[in-house]
């Protein structure tokens, strides 16, 4: 197996194992993965319903059902954009900064155990191949930040 072959099937085992991992986390603070998602993205800051449909590849109504789910969950609010009476955004209640924050808590926990058998070397390294390949960030709750 050739260095692109092997990577990109290491990229693929890594990718299940972290989507388990999502899951799981997801689960214990009873939320679905992609309720967990629109969380984490909307803790960064209200977002437009159409912006959201895009992030998330799928069409409006889809988000709707996914958004009146959480909102009847207490999690998150949709408001009138000022200007636009058609427009709205989703936001996160405090409940929903709350839930968003414990859940990014626990996958960094998660995450942090996948990784620490790894030097502090290839820890670094993994960090700056991550860096270039998805770019700097994290899972999205500076908002909701006290």
């Amino acid at each position: 197996m050739d260095d692109i072959a092997q990577v990109t099937a290491g990229l693929v085992r890594l990718s299940f194992r972290v989507q388990e991992i999502y899951a799981r986390v997801s689960e214990r603070h009873d939320l679905t993965p992609v309720q967990a998602k629109l969380l984490c993205v909307v803790a960064d800051g209200p977002r437009g319903m159409a912006d959201l449909a895009n992030h998330f590849g799928v069409e409006r109504a889809a988000l709707t059902g996914l958004v009146d789910r959480v909102e009847r969950r207490g999690l998150a609010e949709r408001t009138a954009v000022p200007g636009d009476r058609r427009a709205l955004h989703v936001a996160p209640t405090e409940a929903g900064c709350h839930a968003a924050r414990a859940f990014k808590t626990e996958m960094g926990e998660e995450l942090g155990k996948l990784v620490a058998g790894l030097s502090p070397e290839l820890r670094e390294h993994l960090g700056q191949a991550l860096a270039q390949l998805v770019g700097p960030g994290d899972l999205g709750t500076a908002m909701c930040r006290p």
